[in-house]
């Protein structure tokens, strides 16, 4: 068992930053990938970003590459997903997802935070 808990959602205006951070617990969390999903209102899901557990290999859909950057402490078990330069099309529910590989269905999800980027 892997739970997530995430922080760092809120209100921001476009062209800020925001940095979300999922801290895992469990046995073996360490020995998951983790992925941000986003999804917004009206809107499929989409996959943001995924970063290997070992922190090496990392993922960016299109849509934030450039902007968002997602990095790994192993030593806190916490992954962060930092997002500079908003847009209003950022406004989302955020989710950490833990999986067994970038090609897996996650596993374990956290509560996923709102982040709203005003115009």
């Amino acid at each position: 068992q892997v739970l997530l808990v995430e922080s760092g959602g809120g209100l921001v205006q476009a062209g800020g930053s925001l940095r979300l951070s999922c801290a895992a617990s469990g046995r073996s969390a360490s020995m998951y990938a983790v992925r941000w999903v986003r999804q917004a209102p009206g809107k499929d899901r989409e996959n943001v970003a995924d970063i290997s557990w070992s922190g090496a290999d990392t993922y960016y859909a299109d849509s934030v590459k450039g902007r968002f950057t997602i990095s790994r402490d192993s030593a806190k078990n916490t992954v962060y997903l930092q997002m500079n330069s908003l847009k209003p099309e950022d406004t989302a529910v955020y989710y950490c997802a833990a999986a067994r590989s970038f090609a897996s269905v996650p596993d374990y999800w956290g509560q996923g935070p709102q982040v709203t980027v005003s115009s």
